[in-house]
């Protein structure tokens, strides 16, 4: 086959911090496949065609991607942040494991991007110097028994916790639900931060604790970030204090 698909990311949103690779990709592509706010991120060029779509929709998204590539097509798909992290490789991937035979054949690639978590850690100061983990709290295709399992485990590992997908117009509890089964496992003084839209115009940066936390304040623009028991924040004068997990665990005790 002479088409090909790459998965691209376009990192959280301003243009600076989108990859070299990815604009080269980006620029060669003769079709953008994506959720429309994506693919309007993209700039236009002569002749590109350009495939947008809504939401909860991946899957078909990346059929049609799958069947252009097929056809010939250089084809982009678009992802926000980084597109392995809750995002349009899996789908892409799933797509093709039960799809037709010969898109096994096609030349697939995937592109990284700057993930919502990297971004965020960035704007902190060092969130994530020690190990941590990232969960997201859509249970459109699991289970929240699932979710609540998970976040009952990195708590009880002491991870440094990312939360992705908080909250939505069709489940605003679940972010309520997460806090409470976090603030039945670790201390009250515990570093929070939501850390909402990251690079763009309306970025907004909270830090409070675990027990003072207003989880309402999320959406799903919001990167939340809950610390482990060795993640302090660091006073500075006129600006906001630093988030810092150091890299060795247990040297302050």
């Amino acid at each position: 086959m002479t088409g090909s698909l790459a998965v691209v990311g376009l990192g959280p949103g301003p243009a600076c911090w989108l990859a070299p690779e990815a604009s080269d990709v980006l620029a060669a592509a003769t079709d953008i496949v994506g959720y429309q706010p994506y693919v309007d991120r993209v700039p236009e060029r002569p002749g590109q065609r350009r495939h947008a779509s809504d939401n909860r929709v991946e899957i078909d998204r990346a059929r049609h991607a799958l069947e252009m590539a097929s056809e010939g097509r250089r084809v982009a798909v678009v992802s926000g942040g980084d597109p392995g992290i809750f995002a349009m490789a899996a789908a892409v991937l799933e797509a093709i494991e039960s799809g037709a035979p010969e898109w096994r054949g096609l030349d697939v690639t995937v592109v990284p991007g700057i993930s919502a978590m990297q971004a965020a850690a960035a704007r902190l100061g060092a969130p994530l110097g020690h190990d941590f983990c990232a969960i997201s709290l859509s249970d459109n295709l699991k289970p929240w028994s699932i979710v609540e399992r998970r976040l009952r485990a990195a708590a009880e590992g002491d991870f440094v916790i990312a939360l992705y997908n908080p909250a939505s117009k069709a489940r605003p509890e679940r972010i309520h639900d997460a806090f409470a089964v976090l603030r039945g496992l670790k201390p009250a003084t515990t570093p929070v931060a939501f850390a909402r839209a990251v690079g763009r115009e309306d970025e907004r940066i909270a830090l409070t604790i675990l027990g003072e936390a207003d989880p309402g304040i999320a959406d799903m623009s919001t990167l939340v970030l809950i610390g482990s028991s060795e993640t302090r924040f660091i006073d500075r004068p006129g600006a906001s204090p630093w988030m810092l997990t150091p890299r060795t665990y247990g040297a302050g005790r």
